[in-house]
């Protein structure tokens, strides 16, 4: 994870204008949760792209325009699985809570 910040993730040198960001935290008992996975699913369920989290539990995938799913998973919680719209020109910011 690049720029991981206190309040989130930093978007120094990220041209939101050309790009459509997915980014946000998990949490598991207002707590994060360092070393899940994240999931991007398109709108048909297919795989896409998955990353870790980080130490503060972020995480930020560069998606197409459209509705995509985000899984997570993680040791000792179930999956969950969250709709996200992704847009060109904005930050799409979710919080999963486990």
């Amino acid at each position: 994870m690049c720029g991981a910040k206190q309040g989130g993730l930093s978007l120094d040198g990220v041209d939101v204008k050309k790009e459509a960001v997915v980014q946000g935290q998990v949490l598991k008992n207002g707590e994060p949760v360092p070393h899940a996975y994240v999931r991007l699913l398109d709108r048909t369920g297919e795989f896409t792209a998955e990353v870790p989290t980080s130490a503060t539990g972020h995480f930020r995938f560069f998606a197409g325009n459209g509705e995509w799913t985000l899984r997570t998973l993680a040791p000792a919680a179930e999956t969950v699985d969250r709709k996200v719209d992704a847009a060109v020109g904005s930050v799409a910011e979710v919080t999963i809570t486990l």
